[in-house]
Order: structure tokens, then sequence, then C-alpha cells
């Protein structure tokens, strides 16, 4: 009975982690990936500071309109002076970073909720395949993100 109730414990535990996962990649996710409709351009960065970075957004999707200043996450391979492919956030002047690079960094709280969620399955679960396989999945996400952005 003790070891039916780790098991259901634990993958409780598990399954939360990875919905977290999930839910706090799909908030930038849904726009890079979900694309059509909206407005998408370029941004050259013109400064970057206190964690978010601005400049102008030109359009190259139709139905777009130019903005003097969108802003956009600061992440460590943004820099100023070079032009990056965003898509808008509906209702604002917030973008985000699109194409292989953007979908990659948006997923990256999943790479690490997969990490995570291997040391539970290892640990509580006594499942070490899976566990394996859910490690080898979130390093393989990080890492393409990493070369990517």
């Amino acid at each position: 009975m003790l070891r039916f109730g780790r098991v259901v414990v634990m993958g409780v535990v598990t399954g939360l982690i990875l919905i977290a996962g999930v839910w706090a990649s799909w908030g930038t996710a849904q726009h890079v990936m979900l694309t059509k409709g909206r407005e998408r351009g370029t941004v050259e960065v013109a400064r970057c500071g206190g964690g978010s970075c601005s400049g102008p957004y030109v359009p190259v999707s139709a139905g777009s309109r130019a903005r003097e200043r969108v802003v956009f996450e600061d992440s460590v391979a943004v820099s100023a002076g070079r032009t990056y492919a965003v898509v808008v956030k509906p209702g604002g002047d917030d973008v985000v970073r699109s194409g292989p690079a953007g979908v990659l960094y948006a997923w990256v709280p999943l790479g690490g909720a997969l990490l995570l969620a291997s040391v539970v399955v290892a640990g509580g679960l006594r499942r070490t395949r899976v566990a394996w396989v859910l490690a080898g999945s979130g390093v393989a996400l990080l890492t393409a993100a990493f070369v990517a952005v």
C-alpha cells in the first residue's frame, strides 16, 4: 500500500512539473508558432537595458504597421545594432523572436521541466529508462536552443 501511494504521489508531482513547463513555455510559443494572421517584421535593436531591448519595427507581413519603438525580452544572444525577425504580440508593442531560434527559445522552460521531471521519475518512481528519455529530451531541447540563439 505504501509503494502504491509513493507511485501515485510521484506520478502527480511529475505530471505537475511537466504541465508547469508547458504552461510557462506556451505563453511565448503560441505567438511564435501560430503566426497566421499576426504581424511579422524585423527589429533593429537600438538599446538594451533593464531586462528588455527596444528598437524600430519594420513590417514584413501584409496588414502590419511600422512602429517607432517595440520592446522585447533581453537575452544573452541579443545585442544592440543587430536585426532580428519578430512577431508582434496582439494588443501592444511587445514582440517575440520568430523563426527556429524563437521557437526553441520559447520552449526552454519545458526543457528545464523535463530535466527536473527526470530526477523525480528516477528517484521517486524508480523508472530509470523513462528518466533517461526525459533527461535526454530536456538536454536536446536546451542544447538546440543554445545553438540556435
